[in-house]
């Protein structure tokens, strides 16, 4: 199956109905918890942290923020000084999330902001790991590595990719839970164009390579539909 390029998911278009949106990132919250996504996160950041208990991470292109939530509830043990800036591009996608979980407003170690994905408003090295879940596969090659670039400044330790991984089972996958599991119109659009337009595995560590990144551990999820990808700045570490 060819990567479907210079498409576009209803969520990269003007987001004029709130209803259709809150829908749509409850059925992302819903995918990622069915389906291993914050595993797969967890798994990386584990690759990256090593014993390393205080960590400053940013989510870029949060959406739904579950995947950092989650992060920080599994954080007790592993990771008790685990902070989270959760961020997004879009203002009406943090709008959203507040509106579904106002319990995140006084979460501790959770902020959520707007920010350029492409130009975070941050310092160099002002966090130990950059995140991004299912933002990867909305953009072309090269705006892909400018955004892994622009992770790697953020980053001191290293950056976690985790996206969908293209295939005719996946794609099926996508539509059946589309069109089964929901009736939101954003959902049964996207999901299957998400993963039309989503990079190979071996696409994807290409794409962290350009941006002078070294992948040094890959995950896999349990129906091999999605990955998670740590790599550092450089060379890997030993």
């Amino acid at each position: 199956m060819e990567r479907l390029s210079g498409a576009l998911e209803l969520l990269d278009g003007a987001l004029d109905d709130p209803a259709a949106l809150d829908g749509n990132l409850r059925d992302l919250g819903r995918i990622n918890h069915w389906l291993g996504g914050a595993r797969l996160s967890s798994a990386a950041l584990a690759t990256l942290a090593g014993g390393r208990s205080d960590l400053r991470l940013i989510d870029v292109g949060t959406g739904a923020a579950d995947i950092p939530v989650a992060l920080l509830r599994r954080a007790a043990r592993r990771w008790p000084g685990l902070t989270v800036r959760a961020v997004d591009s879009r203002a009406e996608v943090i709008a959203a999330v507040r509106r579904i979980a106002p319990e995140l407003a006084g979460m501790p170690g959770l902020v959520l902001a707007t920010s350029d994905p492409h130009r975070l408003d941050q310092p160099d090295r002002a966090f130990d790991v950059a995140h991004c879940s299912l933002v990867l596969h909305h953009l072309e090659p090269a705006a892909a590595v400018v955004l892994l670039e622009e992770m790697a400044r953020v980053a001191k330790l290293g950056i976690i990719v985790n996206d969908l991984d293209r295939s005719r089972l996946a794609w099926l996958g996508a539509w059946l839970m589309g069109h089964l599991l929901t009736r939101n119109r954003y959902t049964r659009h996207d999901a299957p164009m998400s993963v039309r337009r989503a990079y190979r595995l071996p696409e994807a560590l290409d794409l962290v390579r350009a941006a002078g990144l070294t992948p040094v551990r890959t995950f896999r999820g349990v129906f091999r539909h999605r990955y998670s990808i740590a790599a550092v700045a450089g060379p890997a570490r030993p």
